[in-house]
């Protein structure tokens, strides 16, 4: 693991402008793992500053989002938008430096410089016009911008964590505006003087953001700042290798939740998107905060395959504590249950979850152990209840109703018995059992549902059915 600078400090700084998707989830885990694993601090910044798209639903949503994955922030949540003065303050400073200049370019130069661009096949670059200009000289009764005066000269290289040395023709880039003319500042001139106050010493987010980066720096350094260290994680991608979208399953943490995925798996499948530790593909939070680190994650894209989380969000059901996993299955099933019910449902945890890839499929195979009598059967489970398996459970029946011991044992046992007796095999017995038990024919073992059921509610289904 490379050193770092100590203490640690990171941000995640979502806008407010929708739900918590699964990048900003995956980025928001990447900062909370390389933190906590190295005693810093990871703190939460709403960057609210446009106000028209920015809604307190999706600021409620991203707390949501975050408290329900596990990923806890230092302090109290940071608002970019009260921090409005102190950036038009460093705007001033550097205008005062020399660093930063009044630009009264009218929208209509503006346009021109576009078009200029356009037909000769380049990005659009402001042409520096008002750059070394006399305010003498500017036009009376117009609000101008302040643009940063950025070096014309050589290179920018930035030394990523993951991306490695990156390096940017310094022409390449214009002077971007940092306070607009109505007096707000823009994105760029905000984060940085957030993050330089905040004492971020890593900034952990999608390249995306990669060419910003250059340009920040050059803030940080007429400001006389030390540059963070910056990690650009690359986008995920659908398993075809097409940007992620919501057909991929581009959708807010709230829905992952709503399909019954467990917070640690997702966290888990998060992990492994675009970064590994050896061989280990599942592994506690603990075990990620101590072998993370930025050298580890992958350059190139991840794939997010939805089939693959479900995958692991089995393993990590079948791994869950039974008296855990109640609670977490109750707000799937379809009807509040009693004390007495929920723990017939821990009983036949163990069973049920063997099967179960989402807390969803959970519910829905526990809920014949709630149904009411009498049980609506399957078309396949029909079929198992013909005459002769009726009358086979009418020969059965007795001996179940002088069966003192209720338990899977036992009941196995004397069903064996009884199949051998009346020279049929024990799946013959079984089956229509299984079927006027649940309703079905497919469960957890028919003898372990009759344990759960217990002796009254078993055998009344029994004589339901024939």
């Amino acid at each position: 693991m490379a050193d770092v600078k100590t203490p640690v400090i990171t941000r995640f700084a979502p806008s407010p402008t929708g739900f918590l998707h699964i990048g900003g989830a995956r980025t928001a885990l990447f900062n909370w793992l390389f933190t906590r694993g190295r005693g810093g601090k990871f703190h939460l910044r709403i960057e609210d500053t446009d106000r028209k798209r920015s809604t307190e639903e999706a600021i409620e949503a991203i707390m949501e989002g975050l408290g329900w994955l596990g990923l806890d922030w230092d302090g109290e949540p940071y608002f970019q938008s009260e921090a409005d003065q102190r950036h038009r303050e460093i705007a001033a400073e550097l205008v005062k430096g020399g660093h930063a200049y009044k630009c009264y370019s009218s929208p209509q130069e503006l346009q021109e410089m576009r078009e200029k661009a356009r037909s000769q096949g380049r990005p659009m670059r402001y042409d520096g016009r008002w750059r070394d200009r006399e305010a003498s000289e500017a036009p009376a009764g117009v609000d101008p911008v302040i643009r940063l005066k950025a070096p014309r000269m050589g290179e920018t290289t930035i030394a990523d964590s993951v991306q490695g040395k990156v390096t940017v023709a310094n022409d390449q880039l214009d002077d971007m505006v940092l306070l607009r003319s109505d007096g707000t500042p823009t994105y760029m001139l905000s984060v940085v003087v957030d993050d330089h106050d905040m004492g971020i010493t890593h900034i952990i987010r999608g390249d995306d953001h990669l060419t910003n980066a250059f340009r920040q720096s050059h803030i940080y350094r007429a400001l006389g700042w030390e540059v963070p260290t910056f990690a650009h994680i690359p986008l995920i991608h659908g398993p075809d290798g097409a940007k992620l979208s919501k057909r991929h399953g581009a959708l807010g943490v709230d829905a992952y939740r709503d399909m019954g995925i467990l917070p640690e798996a997702l966290r888990n499948y998060l992990c492994k998107l675009g970064w590994g530790y050896k061989d280990h593909e599942v592994f506690t939070s603990d075990q990620a905060m101590e072998w993370f680190s930025l050298e580890g994650i992958n350059k190139g894209p991840a794939r997010f395959d939805l089939q693959k989380l479900t995958n692991l969000n089995g393993i990590y059901i079948r791994g869950s504590d039974d008296a855990a996993l109640v609670e977490k299955t109750l707000p799937f099933l379809a009807k509040s249950l009693s004390a007495e019910e929920q723990g017939r449902l821990q009983k036949a945890m163990p069973g049920l979850k063997e099967r179960a890839k989402t807390l969803i499929e959970l519910a829905e195979s526990a809920s014949f152990y709630f149904a009411e009598r009498p049980l609506e059967v399957s078309e396949k489970a029909l079929k198992l209840l013909d005459d002769d398996a009726k009358g086979l459970l009418q020969r059965l029946i007795p001996l179940l109703e002088n069966q003192d011991e209720w338990e899977e044992e036992a009941l196995l046992e004397l069903v064996k018995k009884f199949a051998d007796q009346a020279n049929s095999k024990l799946g013959k017995v079984a089956g229509p059992m299984r079927a006027a038990l649940t309703g079905s024919h497919i469960s957890p073992s028919v003898f372990e549902v009759m344990a759960v059921l217990g002796k009254p509610e078993s055998l009344m289904r029994l004589k339901d059915q024939i």
